[in-house]
Formats: structure tokens, sequence, C-alpha cells
């Protein structure tokens, strides 16, 4: 849905250039975590529960080249289940969420003759908790890792390129001394990329990244994955803003500049009440609306975001075109609007969760 919203967030974007400017301003807010610890749990240890892997070497599973490429290999690792924990818990430390984080250096199962994911015994989780002082486990138990790398030449360029695509797949238990089963399981997943360029293909190869260092910087990778899953995290956007089409509407995008918000405010909301025209209302609305944002106030937001969209809706005449055969390019101002309006509501839904995950501090935060 992101990649799809980007594309139409582009298209209205080059669609309205030669009639109005459109600036894009940054933006950053605090998304809620998949899991909701409760607020008593304020001492983690991070664990390895991961099955000992004596000899953990590149197995190799396939080279079939595709048509463009001069090499291609795919082989799986086990990945240094150490350096993932280590990671794991310097990342989660890093958030300041719990009073305390503890890495427990032991590998749980290191005297394991076979490989194999098992969960830890409710005895076992009480035994760590009460000798690492904590209140509950998060348990690292099993790393994959899948790498990919391929060299092809590139005669647009006259240079072969080089690639090397890992993902990697870390699975990871959360344990309560008073569960008898693991209080939930999450298998996360991302992917980490390294290139290179050169004059010939065995420079590419000798340049490349060497397994050994695939094999440990994928395991730290893998340590940071859980974390947006784990906590509540901060995430990047672009909000965009009209700042022509009237001396209020270019005095406001330097206030914006300048950011001081509420003299803009003063401006779109004066704008917005004494314009005459449907766009010019839509425009002021639609700015008043990433003011409300702006300031945390998605209630507000989201009630301006949706005036912006009824006018939009009357400018483009939507009631009037065949639903099941529309040009975007045709009706950019609904569609900039209802992408924003999705964006706020998709806030909103999480703000419950995300409020009741950060109780801990106290609203302080």
């Amino acid at each position: 849905m992101a990649k799809y919203s980007f594309t139409l967030l582009l298209l209205f974007c080059l669609a309205f250039s030669s009639c109005q400017t459109i600036e894009q301003i940054p933006i950053e807010y605090m998304m809620p975590a998949e899991i909701n610890f409760p607020p008593e749990l304020r001492r983690v240890a991070i664990v390895n529960n991961t099955s000992s892997v004596p000899d953990n070497k590149w197995i190799e599973s396939d080279r079939s080249r595709k048509d463009d490429e001069i090499a291609r290999a795919v082989a799986y690792n086990n990945g240094d289940a150490k350096i993932a924990a280590e990671s794991l818990a310097e990342a989660i430390a890093n958030e300041n969420y719990f009073d305390e984080v503890i890495i427990c250096d032991s590998a749980l199962r290191a005297n394991d003759k076979f490989a194999r994911e098992e969960t830890l015994t409710r005895e076992e989780v009480k035994d760590l908790t009460e000798s690492l002082d904590v209140d509950f486990l998060i348990s690292l138990e099993n790393l994959q890792l899948k790498a990919t790398k391929t060299i092809r030449y590139i005669p647009d360029w006259s240079c072969y390129y080089g690639s090397v695509d890992v993902k990697v797949y870390p699975t990871l238990r959360i344990y309560i001394p008073k569960r008898k089963n693991p209080m939930l399981t999450i298998a996360p997943n991302d992917s980490i990329f390294w290139e290179e360029f050169g004059n010939t293909s065995s420079y590419v190869q000798t340049h490349l990244i060497k397994d050994s260092q695939i094999q440990q910087e994928a395991s730290e990778f893998a340590g940071t994955i859980p974390v947006k899953h784990l906590l509540p995290y901060w995430t990047s956007a672009t909000r965009n803003l009209y700042n022509n089409g009237s001396v209020n509407m270019r005095d406001a995008a330097v206030y914006v500049r300048e950011n001081s918000w509420d003299k803009a405010f003063k401006l779109w909301e004066q704008s917005f009440n004494t314009a005459k025209s449907d766009k010019k209302k839509m425009q002021s609305a639609y700015n008043i609306a990433v003011y409300y944002e702006i300031k945390d106030e998605l209630e507000q937001a989201e009630t301006w975001a949706l005036k912006a969209q009824e006018l939009a809706h009357k400018i483009d005449k939507i009631d009037q075109r065949n639903k099941d055969n529309v040009d975007i390019s045709e009706i950019p101002n609904y569609v900039m609007t209802s992408l924003y309006v999705v964006e706020l509501q998709k806030r909103t839904a999480g703000l419950s969760s995300l409020n009741m995950q950060m109780n801990r501090f106290n609203d302080d935060f």
C-alpha cells in the first residue's frame, strides 16, 4: 500500500506542477509497537536460546543464472546468534523504554548435539528471571540468513556490477515467569544489501564483501530488526503544503520555513474564511490539517483533512465520473486529499495503543 500511495503522490504532484506550487516538509512522529507490554514489566534480559552450530559455514544451494547475469550464487547460513543477541540488547537499551536491559552472555543450549528449536520451560524461565533479577525474558530462538550474490555487466555504464542481498530471519519469543507458554513469538524479517562496481568481473568478485563479514554484519543487523515490532518507534514522512495562490498563502509559507506555525495557521484560517473559490478553501483546509498534525492534534487534523477532501470531491466532480475507469491525473485534488486522510486515519487508529504503551512514562514523551 505504501508503494502505491507514493506512486499516486508523485503523479498528482506532477499534474499540479504547471498550475500551482506544492512544498514538501519532513515530519517525524511515533508509531506504536505490535506488542503492549504491561507497565510492571520494567527489567528485561536478552537471552540466546539457539542451538550451537559448530561448523557454521555457508551452504550453497543454487547457481542458476538469470538472462543478464554473469554469475549468481544463493547460500544459507545460521548467522552468529551471539552477535545478534548482543545487537538486540543494545538496540533495545538505546530506546530507553525499559528501566534495565541485561544481556545473558551464556548460550543456553550450547551443549545441544543437534540443531533444533525448543522453547524454554517454565522452570528455566523462573530460574533465569530470578538469577538475572529481571521481570521477563526476550529470547533469540533462531536465526537464518539467505544470501544472493550476483554479478552482471551494465552496457550503458561500460562496467561490471556486483551485489549481495541477504534476507535475515530472526525468531524471538517473550517469556514471563507466571506463564506456562511463551507470551508471544515473533518472526520478522528484513534484508541488508552491499554492492560493488568495477572494470572487470574478477575485480568486482574480489572486492565484494567477504562471506565472514556478511555473517557478522547480517547478524548485527538481525538484532535491530525486531525492535520496531517490540517497542514504539519514530518514523519519518513528508507532508505537502500549498504555498501559492494568494498573498496569505505565500506569507504563510515563509512562516513555515521560519517554524512559526501559529502565524501560518492564522493566515490559512483567514484564507479559508474569506476565500470565494472552493479550490482556495480546499488548499487552506489542507494546510490547516497539516498544522494540527504538526501540533499532534490528530482529531482536529482529520476533521480539516476531511473538509479538504469534501471540497476536492466537488472540485474534481467525482460524482460525475465513471468509477471503473478513472484517470487519476484528472482528479489530482481528490487523490491528494484522500491519501492524506488515509495517513491521518492510520495514525489515529494506532493512537490508543501508543498511549497505552507510553503510559509507563506518565505521558512524559
